[in-house]
């Protein structure tokens, strides 16, 4: 056998590492610090938004289908959202506490909300013919919400795109090469003109696109802006709709995108689950809308699992919010502006999520987020190392609190009591991340 002296040994161990840095584009470039920026921000719009709005029918996957590709195609003409307010969109997203906004800058259906020199299907074709993204990063950039960009890969209105949606498979007539090289030109338009905070990226799952391509397009954005943060929809490993188990050192981005799902408990690698308000992402008259107590369980359950959540809505073709969207949203605002200390900037645990209560903490606290308030007794496992200094309801109210060594016997006297979610906190003698997580606990309802 050959010896190698201790040097080449230690030459091969560096080498490995980073030949295995350079094929993860999980950790690129995007630095620890911006992405516990991002994270501490827990709650963000969507926006899905264009010219099928005229239709009612949903974005991009209607085209061929519920609207024939034609009339799809032509609907840009009629375009025309005379009621559109940047300012009130962003408003409304402040108003409900969210603290980013991401808009659907270009969706399947390959019409573009700004006027791009690359494609004549954009914005500046439409009756309206004004700057959307312009107007929206500028009015996010007066209110201090971060102004984002949902981008897609796929483009079924690009002839260079080789599949169409028509269920003709992937045409012979494509041209990947040129494809990209519109992508790029498009993406280096946008981070030039709009600087978004946040790309993303979505469509990469068909055949013609590949994970090499993915990796290209996330150094290309990188080498414009090594500060946007970018989601894994650039490759093909996500957890997506099916909240499948994925490997995390295969995904070509910076986080993780559970889609109409609330993600797992996950301390080590982030994400943000994506869900819609009502049943589709763009605009649907007479949608059914979630009711505020499920809108904010969504949000408490998302961020106890460590993650954010980007909450949907489709404006209608004038430009108006609908106004009960509006209003469910400053539902939700509301009950942030009482018990918002609970959800941002804090992590997951250290409980694990029951269908009773959930938990964040932050600093030396834990809070415990009681979902069923038809509770007045919780039996809560004792965490590990820890002693509780004191518990207390963020809205008031008394507690009992016993600390029997195996479990915390807490008595709820909450007058009155929020009927969507009560947050009991926890004060520790020790930072709470340090504490690990800890099991179900054993509930009494309703005494």
């Amino acid at each position: 056998m050959r010896r190698f002296s201790f040097v080449t040994c230690l030459l091969v161990f560096f080498f490995d590492i980073h030949f295995s840095f350079a094929q993860n584009t999980t950790v690129t470039s995007t630095s620890k610090e911006k992405m516990q920026e991002f994270m501490n921000m827990r709650f963000g719009m969507f926006i899905h938004w264009g010219p099928v709005s005229l239709r009612g029918t949903e974005i991009g996957w209607s085209r061929g289908h519920q609207v024939a590709t034609n009339d799809y195609d032509q609907l840009y003409k009629e375009f025309n959202p005379v009621l559109f307010d940047a300012d009130a969109w962003v408003r409304t997203a402040k108003d409900a506490g969210m603290k980013y906004l991401t808009i659907t800058s270009k969706h399947h259906d390959g019409f573009c909300l700004w006027p791009t020199a690359y494609s004549n299907y954009n914005i500046s074709a439409t009756p309206y013919k004004k700057d959307i993204i312009a107007q929206l990063a500028n009015a996010c950039k007066k209110n201090g919400v971060k102004f984002c960009m949902y981008f897609t890969i796929l483009d079924w209105h690009d002839s260079n795109y080789p599949i169409h949606n028509d269920g003709k498979g992937v045409s012979p007539d494509g041209n990947m090469n040129a494809f990209m090289s519109t992508i790029k030109n498009e993406l280096k338009e946008i981070i030039s003109k709009y600087n978004p905070y946040m790309i993303w990226f979505d469509g990469q799952w068909e055949s013609p696109w590949t994970d090499e391509m993915g990796a290209e397009i996330y150094r290309y954005v990188k080498s414009l802006n090594k500060d946007v943060i970018i989601n894994n929809r650039l490759g093909k490993e996500m957890t997506a709709v099916h909240n499948k188990e994925v490997d995390y050192s295969k995904m070509i981005g910076d986080y993780d995108t559970p889609e109409q799902k609330i993600g797992k408990l996950n301390m080590d690698f982030p994400w943000e689950t994506c869900m819609t308000i009502g049943t589709q992402w763009s605009w649907k008259p007479n949608d059914q809308l979630k009711d505020v107590k499920q809108c904010v369980h969504t949000l408490i359950k998302t961020a106890s699992g460590n993650g954010n959540l980007l909450f949907n809505v489709g404006p209608m073709a004038d430009g108006r919010l609908e106004q009960r969207q509006v209003y469910l949203l400053k539902q939700m605002g509301n009950w942030l502006n009482i018990f918002g200390e609970s959800i941002y900037g804090t992590n997951g645990g250290p409980y694990y999520p029951t269908n009773v209560y959930t938990a964040t903490r932050k600093g030396n606290k834990v809070y415990v987020h009681i979902l069923d308030t038809s509770v007045k007794e919780l039996q809560l496992p004792a965490l590990p190392g820890v002693k509780v200094l004191k518990a207390y309801f963020i809205n008031g109210g008394s507690v009992t609190f016993k600390d029997s060594q195996t479990s915390y016997s807490v008595t709820l006297n909450l007058n009155p009591a929020n009927t969507i979610s009560n947050v009991l906190v926890l004060e520790l003698n020790k930072p709470a991340i340090t504490v690990p997580l800890t099991g179900a606990a054993t509930v009494e309802a309703g005494k």
